[in-house]
């Protein structure tokens, strides 16, 4: 298992993912869009979506699972297919990896962040926040979105894996199967996006989040801890719950 791969793919991920949303909303950006004029969360879902068909594609070339989001390791290692020791390394290497690439983010617009006069506005290159802040109803969005995405990802037909009760299930995130995947998080953040952002990952959200909190951003605000605790809270349920639901209906033989 190639963790480098599984860290650079990750800190892609985010540079690209975490690089279009500064492009829309930090100020004097070539791709700014004003708060008067609409498109800016379509370019954004747009984005996310070929920011993740890319760094799958890479990582996978590289070596790595492609995961590239704890919530997917540990939806693996809950069905076996993963080992804990080896998630727990695959969660390691995600998460330092979004912290890097949010560090890339912050230099790629050094000069944009003194323009940019808004401090929520600073953090949300960074990290989600909810459109309506009500934490439960947050942490279901969250849960519902992730359950999506994993889910969708559990019923791609690129390669194999064996259950313990030898049911054969379809389990590729890389090359080919990048497409598909970065397909599925485009359509759940125009269906699924709106209420709190569709973090559905926490290296995406948290780490991010972190750097918000150490690097040196003129004007920036609190980074919202308050809130922290619900797109990992979420995303991990909602791996979980995608994989039960998974289990209990595929189709015996594949």
């Amino acid at each position: 298992m190639n963790l480098a791969a599984e860290f650079l793919g990750t800190a892609l991920l985010v540079l690209l993912g975490n690089g279009v949303v500064g492009n829309v909303l930090l100020s004097r950006t070539k791709g700014h869009v004003p708060s008067s004029q609409t498109g800016g969360f379509f370019i954004i879902t747009v984005g996310w979506g070929l920011a993740v068909f890319i760094a799958a594609y890479c990582a996978a070339f590289l070596g790595g699972p492609a995961h590239l989001n704890p919530a997917v390791s540990i939806g693996m290692s809950a069905m076996g297919l993963v080992a804990r020791d080896d998630c727990v390394r695959l969660c390691l290497a995600q998460m330092t990896g979004g912290m890097f690439g949010a560090f890339l983010v912050w230099m790629l617009y050094l000069p944009h962040w003194r323009l940019t006069e808004d401090p929520r506005t600073k953090l949300a290159v960074f990290c989600n926040a909810p459109a309506v802040r009500a934490l439960a109803s947050n942490l279901l969005v969250e849960g519902i979105a992730t359950a999506v995405l994993v889910f969708g990802i559990l019923c791609l037909k690129e390669a194999q894996g064996t259950m313990d009760d030898g049911r054969v299930i379809a389990l590729d995130l890389g090359a080919i199967g990048a497409l598909p995947v970065g397909l599925l998080v485009f359509a759940v953040g125009l269906g699924l996006g709106g209420p709190t952002g569709y973090a559905i990952n926490p290296a995406r959200d948290l780490s991010p989040r972190l750097m918000h909190a150490l690097l040196p951003i003129p004007g920036k605000g609190p980074s919202d801890w308050g809130y922290a605790w619900i797109p990992v809270a979420g995303s991990v349920g909602g791996a979980l719950v995608a994989v039960a639901i998974f289990e209990a209906i595929a189709p015996v033989g594949g």
